[in-house]
């Protein structure tokens, strides 16, 4: 248990392990996602086309802005490139380097759907069956234009009754399929020899302006995180003033509308009630409404001194424990 929650430490402090993570869960649900898909050619000349390549580069393009979108670095480098300067300087430098890691990682997941739909060979049989010169194939020789159409045009339907029993309809689609597997794997041989480049280039060039965009887009995504987890914990705190100050205030309106407020006894006082004197169903009723129509304005600098003294001498059940007197320290100002 130990190990497996150093590793989920591990990937919650480090945003870049997260994006790899999410790149490769993509890349495993591209291959998934084809390999479920019913592929249905329509078999017609005028729509084989649309519907072969449709389908090889739409899910692409799916794929690629869902990797811009779960990547959070995409946000935190479009705010880094919008944001006025102010009193810090923009590095151009760390914005290229934050681009090109999220265009890499965006891009995984699209570059596998391509080669795998190349490999299988289905969309560039059913795009370009009827785009094949039928003098290369001795079958259509006896047949006039719009018959050789209507059978290229069905090559992809290994079920229809004319592709059964003819040879030449399958030596044009075992022809595309040989055309697209060799496209699919001169691809993926290009990639591997860029990344392979790119990892053994690397050295050669300025190992400092590296390290130093590395560092600094790093830093801008942790700041950004630290910012908003301290805007969290800054709303907490003011929500838990601005209630306990609500609950003060209400005493006074309870004793405007005539409810009846327990009495005190002797030796004890007022701010000791646990419960702010509010033990009714029609005074708790009151203080609901009160809270939904006439909500404490958004400022807690009027808070006055008798209910910082009060909540002194009073706490609240909550304020003893050791969990809340950590989320919410002892301040006087917001």
């Amino acid at each position: 248990m130990d190990r497996f929650r150093m590793i989920f430490q591990y990937f919650q402090s480090n945003s870049e392990s997260v994006m790899n993570g999410i790149c490769g869960l993509l890349a495993l649900a591209s291959i998934k996602m084809y390999t479920c898909f019913d592929f249905s050619c329509p078999c017609l000349p005028r729509y084989n086309m649309a519907y072969g390549l449709g389908i090889m580069f739409v899910p692409p393009v799916a794929l690629f802005f869902c990797g811009l979108i779960l990547n959070r670095q995409s946000l935190v480098m479009l705010e880094e490139w919008k944001r006025p300067q102010g009193h810090r300087k923009k590095d151009l430098a760390v914005i290229r380097y934050m681009c090109s890691s999220i265009m890499q990682r965006a891009m995984v997941a699209p570059v596998i759907w391509i080669v795998v739909a190349l490999l299988d060979g289905k969309c560039l049989i059913c795009a370009f069956s009827s785009s094949v010169d039928p003098e290369k194939f001795v079958g259509f020789a006896n047949a006039s234009l719009v018959q050789v159409q209507q059978l290229l045009a069905k090559v992809p339907c290994k079920d229809d009754e004319l592709m059964r029993n003819n040879t030449s309809c399958k030596a044009v689609s075992r022809y595309l399929r040989c055309w697209s597997q060799a496209l699919g794997w001169s691809i993926l041989l290009i990639f591997i020899v860029a990344a392979f480049l790119a990892r053994w280039l690397r050295p050669c060039f300025n190992q400092a302006t590296l390290l130093q965009a590395r560092h600094w887009s790093n830093y801008i995504d942790i700041e950004q995180k630290i910012f908003e987890e301290t805007c969290c914990e800054h709303s907490r705190l003011f929500a838990h003033k601005c209630i306990l100050h609500f609950f003060e205030s209400m005493r006074q309106e309870i004793k405007l509308h005539s409810f009846s407020l327990p009495r005190e006894e002797e030796g004890v006082e007022r701010e000791d009630d646990l419960l702010r004197g509010i033990r009714h169903q029609d005074q708790v009723n009151k203080l609901l409404n009160m809270w939904y129509y006439e909500k404490p304005p958004l400022d807690v600098s009027q808070a006055t001194q008798r209910h910082l003294l009060g909540r002194e001498r009073s706490p609240l059940p909550w304020a003893d424990s050791p969990s809340t007197r950590s989320k919410f320290p002892q301040h006087t100002d917001v």
